[in-house]
């Protein structure tokens, strides 16, 4: 987390405790006393995503579409199973090996990497997925801000994301990240109660039984992260510290489960492919991973032979050994030739052997059957840009943005086509939206009214990028607003206690 970062969180904090910061000057709405009236549900999605974009800046956000493809579907199938569940909620994936998740406000659920990988079957993920998700629905989270009303969206999404990141991520980090102001009683205000948590166990055991998951799961895998904590207390899973994990809601979770009786479940083929995935970007250098995923296919040290081979081909890929890779990724092909994972894989060994025609030609049947699958379209954008149709790959990435606006992957390939295109205020604008989706507010309003200054740009599109310019404008006046107050509130804090020393 950079300085300025910091600064601007602790700025923020220091604003909601010392109280100086007059409502007038915010133009604050009355936001109400009920937790379920807080927030209209405009706001609370407009609070949802600037808390993300606090996200973007703090944590690397993994934004692999077939990753983030096969949690959303899961993520949706729970949704679906939960009763309580209503309006959207975005699934997101972070690239740490960090065992943990956590739901933020208006529907944001965020899953560490080492969650996934510490999962033993997809009901223990699911488990977890289901627990947040009922966060959400039960509105824990905004009942801990309740008495927050008064705070504009933006400072009060960035108090969420000092908090929550710094419990989830270090309690060091989030503790020198709000240095001097209460720190210990900013994170009480969001952490979850015993109640809360109790409640989100039994509303998530009863959305993985409806959504055919195992019930039993959960409490396994809680049971399995506490055991874990006892014998590496130095080294005990995030979750333990965010989610407190104890023998009487251990007993309670499986009470709540043998309601629903036994259940098994298997693995999903993409829960396994996902996990060889990860597994693989674990190593640092490709040549390691090679020599892992070799030696387990050679000794049968796998759950499924399949994922094991695909981790394998990913990492030859990573190594440029081609020759290999094509073997394992036609094995693959003949075992299940139309699993998105493997044609998607094909296609991008013959982008990294400089065959676009080629990789064209082994995605554009797949994407015949299943025109709805994204990451399919931006495989295919990528390899129409490598094979000099950057109009075509517009077209297909601006199908995609209408439906998943906010993802930074998409605006960097869109920057790289509109480029390749000779388009240079599309060029700006994508750039901009890129920075704007990673959190970096001030580069994107630059890259914008660069992209105004372009002769000849027409005028629908120059309203609207003017349009998008005074947003955000208006979003920087205010981030500066608080900056100012909060830099004179220090200053004043600092000669008080000068002067009492």
């Amino acid at each position: 987390m950079t300085r300025q970062r910091l600064f601007i969180i602790s700025s923020v904090l220091a604003l909601w405790w010392t109280g100086q910061l007059p409502a007038q000057t915010l133009n604050l709405p009355d936001l109400g006393n009920s937790a379920d009236n807080l927030l209209s549900t405009g706001a609370e999605m407009r609070l949802g995503q600037a808390f993300m974009r606090s996200v973007r800046t703090a944590l690397p956000i993994l934004d692999e579409p077939l990753l983030v493809s096969y949690l959303e579907t899961l993520g949706n199938t729970l949704v679906t199973a939960d009763q309580h569940a209503s309006g959207n909620f975005t699934f997101f994936l972070i690239d740490a090996p960090v065992v943990n998740a956590f739901a933020g406000p208006g529907g944001y659920i965020g899953v560490y990497s080492g969650l996934i990988l510490a999962a033993e079957t997809e009901s223990e993920l699911a488990g977890v997925i289901a627990h947040e998700i009922a966060h959400v629905t039960q509105r824990h989270l905004m009942r801990g801000f309740e008495d927050q009303s008064q705070f504009s969206i933006p400072a009060t999404a960035l108090l969420i994301a000092a908090a929550i990141l710094g419990a989830q991520v270090s309690p060091d980090a989030g503790m020198a990240a709000i240095a001097g102001i209460q720190a210990a009683t900013v994170q009480r205000q969001i952490n979850f109660t015993r109640d809360n948590e109790n409640e989100a166990d039994r509303i998530g055991i009863t959305t993985l039984a409806h959504a055919g998951y195992d019930p039993h799961a959960m409490a396994g895998f809680f049971g399995r992260l506490a055991q874990s904590g006892r014998l590496y207390a130095n080294h005990a899973p995030e979750f333990l510290r965010t989610h407190p994990v104890t023998s009487n809601r251990i007993a309670d979770a499986l009470n709540r489960a043998d309601e629903f009786g036994a259940r098994q479940r298997p693995d999903s083929l993409r829960f396994q492919l996902v996990r060889a995935w990860l597994r693989e970007r674990s190593y640092s250098r490709a040549e390691l991973a090679v020599t892992y995923f070799r030696d387990s296919l050679r000794e049968g040290r796998y759950r499924n032979e399949i994922a094991e081979r695909y981790g394998y081909a990913l990492a030859l890929l990573r190594a440029h050994q081609f020759a290999a890779a094509q073997t394992e990724i036609t094995k693959l092909l003949g075992a299940i030739p139309e699993q998105v994972e493997f044609v998607i894989l094909a296609a991008r060994l013959q982008l990294a052997q400089q065959q676009p025609t080629a990789a064209l030609a082994q995605l554009k049947p797949a994407l015949a059957r299943t025109p709805n699958l994204w990451p399919l379209r931006v495989a295919y954008a990528e390899a129409l840009i490598a094979n000099d149709q950057p109009q075509q790959a517009l077209n297909e990435l601006s199908a995609v943005e209408r439906q998943r606006s906010g993802h930074a992957v998409l605006y960097d390939l869109m920057e790289q086509a509109a480029m390749k295109a000779g388009n240079e205020a599309a060029t700006h604008r994508f750039r901009a939206e890129k920075h704007y989706a990673k959190g970096d507010l001030e580069p994107a309003i630059r890259q914008l009214e660069i992209a105004l200054r372009q002769p000849k740009l027409p005028y629908h599109e120059a309203a609207r990028i003017q349009a998008r310019l005074e947003t955000w404008q208006e979003e920087e006046r205010a981030q500066k607003e608080r900056n100012k107050h909060a830099f004179g509130n220090r200053r004043a804090a600092d000669f008080n206690k000068e002067q009492k020393q």
